[in-house]
Order: structure tokens, then C-alpha cells, then sequence
């Protein structure tokens, strides 16, 4: 069997004009990557991830020392209450990431925007 040549390189370059004509125009902002907002709310996110759990960590790690001190019990209040505030930690990692801080029969649009609607479709946060 014959290979089939390849089209040229010129015969490339004006499909990728035609087909470039035919989309509909974008601004020079559009082209040059994510949108700024988004970026910004990612990082947020990301952020408010690990307070979360350093912040669940510093207060089970908080409490366990005072019971220690208080109680006379050694590294074992420390070392229980690092245990419950890691647990909590990433509970809350996981409530964060699921959209459980929600209330009840609120829930995220699945376009992405961040209005929140009623299960019956009703704008919500009034």
C-alpha cells in the first residue's frame, strides 16, 4: 500500500485561516488564559483549605495541652485531642469540598456560577 503524500505546509496554513475566519471573534483578553477572577477564587479556596486544617489542629493540639497541664495526665490529652482535631480537620476539608456548609435544601447550580437556587429552581440568598 501507498502512503497518501501529506498536504503542504501552505495548504495547512490557509484551512487554519479559513477555519479561523469562521470562529467567532475573541477579544486579545480572552485568548491570553483563565480569567483572573477565577484564578483568584481558586486560590482562595485553596487557602481557606489549609486554614481549615491547621486551624483543627492548633485547637485540638490547644486543648489537649491545658487538660495536661490541669489534669496532671501527661502527653496522653495532647496526644487524644491532636487525634480529634485532625479528625475535624478534615472533616471540615471534606464539608468544604462537598458544598456541605449549605443550608438545608440549598444546593450549588451545576453551570458553575455561584448563585445558589432552591431545589425547585428558585433563586436563592435573597
Amino acid at each position: 500500500m501507498e502512503e497518501k503524500p501529506s498536504p503542504s505546509l501552505e495548504d495547512l496554513d490557509a484551512r487554519l485561516r479559513r477555519a479561523r475566519e469562521r470562529r467567532p471573534s475573541q477579544s486579545a483578553e480572552e485568548d491570553q488564559g483563565p480569567d483572573q477572577s477565577s484564578v483568584g477564587a481558586g486560590l482562595g479556596f485553596a487557602l481557606r483549605i489549609g486554614i481549615e486544617l491547621v486551624a483543627a489542629l492548633a485547637v485540638g493540639v490547644g486543648i489537649g495541652l491545658v487538660l495536661d497541664r490541669w489534669l496532671g495526665t501527661g502527653p496522653w490529652m495532647l496526644i487524644a485531642f491532636f487525634f480529634l482535631g485532625s479528625a475535624a480537620g478534615f472533616l471540615n476539608v471534606y464539608r468544604a469540598v462537598s458544598g456541605y456548609g449549605y443550608a438545608a435544601g440549598y444546593r450549588r447550580n451545576k453551570n458553575g456560577s455561584g448563585r445558589d437556587t432552591t431545589p425547585d429552581g428558585d433563586q436563592g440568598g435573597r
